[in-house]
């Protein structure tokens, strides 16, 4: 996973044998951050006051695109755990879990897609 974006939490500090009950999913400035579960429902959201002045549909369309990073990821961490738990490459695939292609796969479509990149260089003063 890159650095931008991924991370887990969980919900206690004995977590090194339970799976991570949080995760989160940044957009590339760090302007926008999802916390969500497993699924990608969110549990949280953190939006920059800039990110307030972009056209509500693309911010939420952004907010969107990184529940389902979250979720994703969340997904290539159970299939990680089940890998670890002893299931064959055959169990996991009929897991539908996601695999590390496809995940990186759909984050650079994602990236291409969606305008990740600042609107403006501008600041207003």
């Amino acid at each position: 996973m890159s650095g931008r974006g991924a991370g887990v939490t969980t919900s206690n500090d004995d977590a090194a044998r339970e799976f991570p009950t949080e995760f989160v999913a940044t957009s590339l400035t760090g302007s926008i951050a999802v916390r969500t579960t497993e699924q990608g429902l969110p549990l949280g959201i953190k939006v920059d006051q800039d990110q307030l002045r972009r056209d509500p549909a693309t911010l939420a369309a952004e907010i969107l695109r990184l529940c389902k990073q979250s979720a994703n990821r969340a997904g290539l961490a159970r299939r990680a755990q089940l890998r670890e738990a002893g299931f064959t490459s055959e169990m996991l695939a009929m897991t539908g879990l996601p695999t590390e292609e496809e995940v990186a796969r759909q984050e650079i479509i994602d990236e291409q897609e969606y305008e990740t990149e600042p609107q403006s260089w501008l600041r207003s003063v």
